[in-house]
C-alpha cells in the first residue's frame, strides 16, 4: 500500500504527497460546482496532510459500480469516501452528497478532486428533488448513508432538528432509493439505539431490544424503523449497521477526543460532565473504514451488522490517556487537577454501551488498531492540522456547546470545579434544578 494512505505512516517525515489540483473556492448548489452558495477554505493545509483510508481491499461486485455516500465530507463518511474513491479506482465511481454542515469540511476530500470516479454533490438530504436528482444524474445504484446530526448534547436543547435531519432526510432517501431501484441500501445507525448497558452486562447482539435514552439515540432508532418497513413494504434491499464510537483525525472538534485534544493544545484544561466515570469503546477510524467496505462487499441484505472494539475506557481514564500521548505531566493530584475539571454532568449520560461484533467478525473484519496507536496518531494530526483545518473552532470547546439560528455558539459559562460533583449536587436544565444521578 501506498505509505501516503497507510494510517500506520501517518506521521512519518517521508510521506509522499501527490500533486492535488488546488481549488481555492468553489461554488456549490444543487450538484456540482454549481449553485449559489460559496465555501472559502485554506487550500494549502490539505495539501500537506496525509491521505488517509483503511487497509481492506475486495474483489469488486458486479452489482455495484456508482455509490451515494450520504454526509461524504463529514467525519466517517470521508474516511470510507477516500477509502472506496482510492482502492476501486476503476470499480466505482463515489458521489459524495453532503450539505456542508457545520461539522463538515471540504478539506476532507480535496485530495480526490482530481481523481475521476470521485465526484462531490452539495445537496440537502431534506430535499427530495436535490437527492433524486443526484440518484439519477450519476446513475446510482447504491447508498451509503452516514449523514446525520450526531452530537448527543445539542439533541438535548435543539431536538427537532434531530428529527428533521436524522428520520425525515432517511425517509426521503429511502422514498428516492425506491424511486430509483437501489440495489444495495446500507444505513448507518449507532450502538446508542441499544441504550444503556450495564456494567457486568453482557455484550448486546444485533437482536437485541432498541431502547434509547437520549433525543438523538431516539431519532436514530426511528430512522432504523423507517429503513426497516422499506425493505419489509417495498423490498428496498437494505442493511443496517450499528457502529460504537469512531475517534481519529478529520472528526470534528465537538467529539470528547478532538475537543481534549484540541483544549490542550491551547494550553486549556479540560472539562469533564460529572464524574467522568461512563465508559465508551472507541474504534480508530481506518479500522471503521474496513468495517464499512467489509460489509459494502460481504454483508447480508436485510442484516444487521454491530461494528464493536475491545478498547473499553472511562471518560476519566480517557483524560489520562490523552495527557499521557501529549506528553503532558500528570502524575501528582496536583498536576491532574490543572488539567482536568468538573462541571455538571447531561440530563442524561448512559453509564455505558457494549455490543457483541462477532457476526461482523464472521465477515472477515477485525480491529487492527490499538487504542493507544490510535490515538497517539489522532493527536498528532490535530497538532498539526487541527486548528486551521475547519477554521475557528473556539465555539465548540466549552462543555455545553447550544444551537441558535442554525449556528453552534458556546454556552454560557459554567462553573468548571477541579473535583467532581457529588449526587446531591444540583444541575441546570431549561432553567430547572434537578438532582444529578
Amino acid at each position: 500500500m501506498d505509505p501516503a494512505r497507510n494510517p500506520d505512516s501517518l506521521m512519518a517525515t517521508a510521506i509522499h504527497q501527490p500533486y492535488w489540483r488546488p481549488m481555492v473556492k468553489t461554488s456549490l448548489a444543487n450538484g456540482t460546482m454549481n449553485g449559489h452558495r460559496s465555501y472559502f477554505q485554506e487550500p494549502d493545509i490539505w495539501q500537506q496532510a496525509p491521505v488517509l483510508t483503511g487497509t481492506t481491499e475486495f474483489e469488486p461486485r458486479s452489482d455495484v459500480r456508482n455509490i451515494m455516500i450520504t454526509g461524504g465530507a463529514g467525519f466517517i463518511a470521508s474516511w470510507v469516501v477516500r477509502h472506496l474513491t482510492l482502492t476501486y479506482p476503476h470499480a466505482y465511481n463515489i458521489v459524495s452528497f453532503d450539505k456542508l454542515d457545520y461539522c463538515s469540511a471540504l478539506n476532507n476530500t480535496r485530495a480526490l478532486n482530481d481523481k475521476r470516479n470521485f465526484t462531490f454533490y452539495h445537496g440537502d438530504l431534506t430535499n427530495p428533488s436535490e437527492v433524486l436528482d443526484c440518484m439519477e444524474r450519476y446513475h446510482i445504484d447504491t447508498v451509503m448513508h452516514f449523514a446525520a446530526q450526531s452530537h448527543v448534547d445539542l439533541s438535548f436543547g435543539n431536538s427537532y432538528s434531530f428529527t428533521h435531519a436524522n428520520v425525515y432526510g432517511t425517509h426521503v432517501l429511502l422514498e428516492s432509493a425506491k424511486k430509483a431501484r437501489i440495489k444495495r441500501f446500507i444505513h448507518v445507525s449507532t450502538d446508542e439505539v441499544y441504550g444503556e448497558v450495564g456494567h457486568g452486562e453482557d455484550e448486546l447482539q444485533e437482536s437485541s431490544i432498541l431502547a434509547p435514552t437520549n433525543p438523538y439515540a431516539a431519532s436514530k432508532a426511528a430512522a432504523e424503523m423507517m429503513v426497516h418497513s422499506y425493505h419489509k413494504s417495498f423490498k428496498l434491499p437494505t442493511i443496517i449497521v450499528r457502529s460504537n464510537n469512531v475517534y481519529g483525525p478529520h472528526q470534528y472538534p465537538e467529539k470528547i477526543i478532538p475537543k481534549f485534544i484540541s483544549l490542550l493544545n491551547r494550553g486549556h484544561p479540560v472539562v469533564l460532565h460529572g464524574d467522568g466515570s461512563p465508559t465508551r469503546r472507541y474504534l480508530f477510524a481506518a479500522d471503521a473504514a474496513d468495517a464499512f467496505d467489509t460489509i459494502l462487499h460481504k454483508g447480508q441484505i436485510g442484516h444487521v451488522y454491530n461494528v464493536g472494539s475491545a478498547d473499553e475506557i472511562s471518560n476519566l481514564e480517557l483524560c489520562g490517556k490523552i495527557l499521557s500521548a501529549m506528553e503532558i505531566a500528570h502524575d501528582t493530584p496536583e498536576q491532574f487537577r490543572k488539567w482536568v475539571k468538573y462541571t455538571h454532568d447531561r440530563p442524561f449520560n448512559d453509564c455505558r454501551y457494549a455490543v457483541d461484533w462477532s457476526k461482523l467478525r464472521n465477515l472477515g473484519w477485525e480491529q487492527k488498531t490499538t487504542f493507544e496507536e490510535g490515538l497517539q496518531m489522532t493527536v498528532e494530526w490535530y497538532r498539526r492540522f487541527g486548528e486551521q483545518w475547519w477554521g475557528d473552532i473556539s465555539h465548540v470547546l466549552t462543555p455545553f456547546p447550544i444551537v441558535t439560528e442554525g449556528e453552534v455558539v458556546p454556552d454560557v459559562e459554567h462553573l468548571a470545579k477541579d473535583d467532581p460533583p457529588t449526587p446531591v449536587e444540583d444541575y441546570p436544565l431549561n432553567g430547572i434544578s434537578h438532582k444529578a444521578s
